[in-house]
């Protein structure tokens, strides 16, 4: 990478990191833990997102991450702990207890590590699915198309060619989803979930399987997402060179709890991290 490239990556986290010390909270977790059984797969877990803030979670298999994600999207429910999505007015909203469809609908939308796309449809019809928390008309309103469903329907479409410009996938938005590239797959979820408007996207392990000229390009896209819709991210991540180059703050588990959390060039030097991670031969 050259030298141009290094000195706009390190100017723009260090712009982000100052706007995020006096940012408003986004997301707050706290003491958050789930058994299974006899297992506990996430000990006392704390954790904050402010706005506009890129937040990489990080750790070796099996410590916890996507556990964590799935008990903050309503896919399981906590045991113990609290989980608070707050609105752009800055009011919290308990979400301990809620549905997925529920959690997106307050403002927070996830990827998969295992792409979750509806293959047989097509890349425009993808997104427009992800519009669907947005939308009013009812079936009533599919059948009859009244003149506010249409205008509700050219307006999805409008909104989801649009994300498709973003993520550079307009030209295939009549291409069935299985046809296309797996980096432009997982280009597509992340417009699909960009679909609900919210105000955090979550991204678990974006740039697996992809060459480091994909992960290059996935990283400004990221930070591209950030900027243009001016909300926060969270990413699990196991590329620690771009978990390092893009992240305002950085967590660390290791077998269910928190070792860590500091800038990247706080975790890059911390003794527990590199020893639980960093320091590993492979990357985990």
């Amino acid at each position: 990478m050259n030298a141009g490239m290094n000195e706009t990556r390190q100017h723009d986290a260090t712009a982000a990191r100052l706007t995020a010390r006096t940012a408003r909270p986004v997301l707050e977790v706290r003491g958050l833990s789930k058994n299974f059984g006899g297992l506990r797969a996430l000990n006392d877990v704390d954790l904050s997102i402010n706005e506009q803030e890129i937040v990489a979670l990080i750790g070796p298999n099996g410590a916890g991450k996507t556990t964590f994600f799935n008990c903050i999207t309503g896919i399981y429910t906590p045991t113990e702990g609290s989980v608070e999505l707050y609105d752009a007015d800055g009011e919290p909203t308990r979400l301990n207890g809620r549905k997925p469809h529920e959690v997106t609908e307050l403002g927070m939308a996830r990827t998969f590590q295992n792409i979750r796309l509806f293959a047989d449809m097509t890349v425009l019809e993808n997104v427009m699915i992800g519009r669907h928390c947005r939308t009013r008309s009812g079936i009533l309103g599919a059948l009859l198309r009244d003149p506010a469903t249409r205008a509700e329907m050219q307006d999805t479409v409008d909104r989801s060619y649009a994300l498709l410009e973003s993520v550079h996938l307009a030209d295939v938005y009549n291409e069935k989803a299985r046809n296309l590239s797996y980096g432009a797959q997982r280009r597509l979820e992340i417009a699909r979930a960009m679909a609900t408007e919210p105000r955090l996207l979550l991204l678990d392990e974006p740039a697996a399987g992809m060459n480091p000229q994909e992960t290059l390009e996935l990283e400004a896209l990221v930070r591209d997402i950030r900027a243009r819709h001016k909300l926060s991210i969270m990413l699990i991540e196991h590329d620690m060179g771009m978990v390092m180059s893009m992240s305002d703050r950085i967590y660390v588990m290791e077998y269910g709890s928190r070792i860590a959390a500091g800038t990247p060039e706080e975790i890059r030097t911390n003794p527990l991290v590199i020893k639980a991670y960093l320091g590993e031969d492979e990357h985990a």
